[in-house]
This record gives C-alpha cells, structure tokens and sequence, in this order.
C-alpha cells in the first residue's frame, strides 16, 4: 500500500468513515432497487474498512484487487468495482475504475483464476465414490452431501456455500435446485438444476437429505461449518473451506490433494460426463455454461482415450 494511502487511512476518524459510508448510503437509497442498493452498500462497506475512500485513485483500487484477488472470486471483485464506481458517479465525481490500472488489474486477475482452474484435476467419478466412503459424525455427513452435490450440480464454491433452504425443492425424480445469479447469468435469470436419485447405492439427494434432517433446519445456509465438538453454526460455509474439504478427501484417498481445489467437483462433472459421452449440450444444461467453448477443454482431455489412434491398432 503506498505511503499517501497510509497517511489518509490514518487521519481519517473512524467516525468520518462511518460518516463518509453514511452519505453514500443516501446516494444509492435514491438511485437503487432494494436488493441491488444492498449488495452496493455490501461491497462498499468491505472497500472502506480495508482502507479504502471516495474519491478513491486507480492506484488504490488496484492495490485493493490485488489484496483480494486469491480471496474473492473474480465475479465478486468486479461486482465491487461497479459499486465503488457508483459511489463515484452518484456524487458526480471521476471513477477512477474506468482508467486502464484497474481494468488491467481485473483483467490479469481473472486471467490467473481462469487458468488456476483449468489447471486443478477434476473429481472423476471413482474418486468421488472413495472421498465420500466411510465418512462419519456431523462432519461427515456434512462433507459427504456437499461433495456429492457439488459434483452433481457442477457447482461453483460460491454457488455451493450460498445456497438456501429456500433454494432446494425435493421432487418425485429427484431434486431442484433454484440457483440465482452467477457468473453465467449476470442478468439474475436465474435457473433451475436437477439431480436426479442415483441408481447406485452413493446418491447426492439422499446424502442431502440426511444432511438437513440432522440439522433439522426450515431456513438458512445449507452448508454450515462444524466445530470441532461437532456443533452445528448457523452462519454460511466459506468458498476456502470447501476448497479444504476437497483438498482433505483428496489427501485421504491417496491422491496429491495440491493438485485438486473446490473448482475439482464442477470439472469432474464436466470430465466425467463427456466421458460417459454426455452431449455438450447437456452438460451445459447442468453447468450453466453458455456456449461450449469453455467446456472444450476438460471434453478434449476426457476423450483422449476415446477411439485411440493407437489401440485400433495395437
């Protein structure tokens, strides 16, 4: 952080900040829907008690991406940007997030994370079936439906740690999942996810149903951290812990948990249904992908033993 950023953080009272907060408060309240002036004082709120300020400089909001960029997802990073811009424009005064710092910081970001991902190895199938065998106690159970349904739903960490009671419906066939916005849908369209009972004896909607009559919840995370005395929190799993849980499955089983990340369970999905010789489309359908130019990576590689060059001849 630069010295001038320093020396403004520390001269500025907490009560100026709150304050300050207090007038962009008002800005928004006037401009804004209910729900979208919430996420906006949301994001400003975490903006401001890092150390940031409006008017705010390129610098400092590239500084605050930096910060961050291992510890929100990209989705969430630009969202901020588009609030500390309408706390700019609300005032009428110059966004600093139009100049080419910040687009360049936000660009290389999601680049990194982008490529991060693709190069973490996807939860194939048989590896899903050996993380979750044996898994016992509320920890376990917690573990063994969020895994499954994680991979099922090809969900993001996000997705997965912020859905609701409100969000899951149990049908004849299955499951619906309600998801709202995501990085695929900007708009907030929203869509609807179906898993469906495996015909196996491992199967994402029972886990999840066991789940929930343990916690005995009708609202809320269905997620939840555990403590370590197994008592249940009532606030929302972390995108970092299921990243852990991933990771510790992994370790488990004897897989090199390093090379796997809460990324893993949506690219085992994709992996494992183009090898099952899922339709792109369909796979599509499930993971809210728009076209299937993001989904040709993991098909390619899932299809590399597929009609073989070599074994038609060996």
């Amino acid at each position: 952080m630069s010295s001038s950023h320093s020396i403004y953080c520390n001269n500025v009272s907490k009560v100026q900040l709150i304050a300050l907060k207090s007038d962009f408060e008002k800005y928004i309240h006037a401009a804004l829907a209910s729900s979208t002036r919430s996420s906006y004082q949301s994001d400003l709120a975490h903006f401001i008690s890092w150390g940031g300020h409006i008017p705010s400089t390129p610098e400092i909001i590239s500084q605050y991406l930096a910060v961050h960029a291992d510890l929100l997802a990209p989705a969430t990073l630009s969202r901020r940007v588009v609030s500390i811009n309408r706390a700019h424009t609300s005032q009428n005064l110059l966004s600093p997030t139009k100049s080419d710092l910040v687009k360049a910081t936000l660009r290389g970001i999601k680049r990194i994370v982008s490529t991060k991902q693709r190069q973490v190895e996807p939860v194939l199938k048989n590896n899903l079936l050996d993380m979750v065998a044996g898994l016992e106690g509320v920890k376990g159970y917690r573990d063994r439906a969020l895994l499954l349904i994680g991979f099922a739903g090809a969900f993001r960490r996000s997705e997965l740690v912020g859905l609701q009671y409100s969000d899951i419906e149990f049908v004849e066939h299955g499951l619906v999942v309600h998801l709202g916005k995501s990085k695929t849908d900007q708009q907030g369209e929203g869509r609807k996810i179906a898993i469906p009972y495996a015909r196996g004896s491992v199967c994402p909607v029972l886990a999840l149903k066991d789940w929930l009559k343990l916690i005995e919840i009708s609202e809320g995370a269905v997620f939840r951290p555990v403590t370590r005395h197994g008592r249940i929190e009532t606030s929302a799993l972390s995108t970092q812990a299921v990243a852990i849980i991933v990771k510790e499955r992994a370790k488990a089983i004897g897989l090199d948990a390093s090379k796997f990340s809460g990324h893993s369970l949506r690219a085992g999905l994709v992996t494992s249904a183009a090898q099952a010789g899922v339709s792109s489309w369909k796979i599509r359908q499930q993971t809210g992908h728009k076209s299937d130019a993001m989904l040709n990576r993991y098909i390619r590689d899932a299809k590399l033993f597929i009609d073989n060059a070599v074994s038609a001849i060996l």
